[in-house]
């Protein structure tokens, strides 16, 4: 016999909006990292 189940609520769009908001910051502050990592490794370069 063939159970019928309620489908599954959709995903909260809040939920959604918070996840895309926190994959952005954390790719922001790789970006930061990175450049901040350039500009050392340009100034050491220089002083050589």
């Amino acid at each position: 016999m063939t159970t019928h189940r309620a489908p599954k609520p959709a995903a909260d769009p809040a939920q959604s909006a918070e996840r895309a908001v926190n994959a952005a910051l954390v790719l922001a502050a790789v970006a930061g990292f990175a450049w901040i990592a350039g500009m050392l490794y340009t100034v050491v370069q220089w002083q050589s």
